[in-house]
């Protein structure tokens, strides 16, 4: 059986490599990653598998959805990689106040969907970056000094490696 680590991995290499070329899969992995966490909430005392299938037919929805509706969908999924992104990090810190995370996640979330709406490119490329880059980080389970380190090397080279090839495709 594919471990959940595993999988995060995998997501995140894809979005560290490719997330602004298939920013229909960006916007779907991230509703995939929200729906896993609401979904058991919602779906209380229902069966596991019910709970992944609900999850996955939200991603799957809001790539298709992305295609369609691209600057809606992108500020939209904007908002949700960069408020899961924060919110991710302020638990990661464990940051004082027990509502820290959410306020964090708010306040990045709608920083990014402006972003995404006015800088689309380079906004995916660095926002698939960060997110990637944190799900592989937290599949691995270092120390804090060492999840810093692979993040902002992951990031970085997310950023290089995906900025190339959009200057490489604008290049033709």
């Amino acid at each position: 059986m594919v471990s959940l680590d595993t999988i995060n991995i995998l997501a995140g290499v894809w979005l560290i490599m490719f997330g602004r070329q298939l920013y229909w899969l960006f916007v779907g992995l991230v509703v995939l990653l929200y729906a896993l966490i609401a979904a058991p909430q919602i779906l209380h005392g229902r069966p596991g598998w019910l709970i992944v299938a609900a999850a996955l037919g939200s991603g799957a929805l809001a790539g298709v959805l992305a295609v369609f509706f691209k600057r809606f969908v992108m500020a939209f999924a904007g908002f949700l990689a960069g408020g899961f992104f924060a919110f991710s990090l302020a638990n990661y810190f464990h940051l004082a106040s027990e509502n820290a995370p959410w306020i964090a996640g708010a306040i990045f979330g709608a920083l990014c969907a402006v972003l995404f709406a006015v800088f689309f490119d380079w906004s995916i490329i660095i926002l698939s970056s960060l997110v990637g880059s944190l799900l592989i980080t937290q599949s691995l389970h270092e120390g804090v000094a060492a999840s810093i380190i692979i993040f902002t090397a992951l990031s970085i080279a997310g950023v290089v490696v995906q900025a190339a090839v959009m200057q490489k495709g604008a290049s033709k």
